[in-house]
């Protein structure tokens, strides 16, 4: 009498699964190539490639002032007196200092300006991919550059749709 109940409840149990996987529905995309397609993308990769640029030439003219410095400090050390040397290290070594504070600062304000711009970005394709999930019954959409393998028979390419949602082609 307990293996035949216990055998229903297994062949039970077997259905319900059965019945539940039909119903998942698996899609994925592919938000890399989303991007680039973005029309905030573009204005994004100007306003960093000038501030890349700003930055650059800042630290360019830091580093030929540090040049000519030096230049200038080895033509003429043996010309320096012992304190007028220590005054003139101490110079190039505090010049040194805030070039590498600067390298390090420019590098942050690169990264907060990505994040300002780019976070957006992300947001926006997010929420496509939340809306096309919502309405097209899917349980899970998955990021199409993590997986090894898709079965184009089981999972939905949702790209058509997710682009359709954010209006580019």
């Amino acid at each position: 009498m307990m293996k035949k109940i216990f055998g229903i409840l297994v062949l039970s149990f077997i259905a319900l699964s059965a019945v539940q996987a039909q119903s998942v529905k698996f899609a994925h995309v592919n938000t890399d190539e989303l991007i680039p397609l973005m029309p905030e993308y573009d204005s994004a990769i100007v306003v960093l490639e000038d501030l890349s640029v700003k930055l650059s030439n800042e630290l360019e003219l830091m580093q030929v002032e540090l040049n000519n410095k030096v230049v200038a400090y080895n033509n003429d050390v043996n010309n320096y007196t012992a304190a007028v040397r220590q005054a003139k290290e101490q110079e190039l070594n505090d010049l040194n200092n805030r070039i590498q504070a600067y390298q390090a600062t420019a590098q942050e304000e690169m990264e907060v300006k990505q994040n300002e711009l780019v976070r957006p970005i992300y947001t926006k394709i997010q929420n496509a991919i939340n809306a096309v999930g919502q309405e097209n019954g899917f349980t899970y959409i998955f990021e199409y550059s993590y997986l090894r393998y898709i079965n184009p028979s089981t999972s939905t390419d949702a790209m058509p749709m997710v682009k359709a949602k954010l209006g580019i082609q």
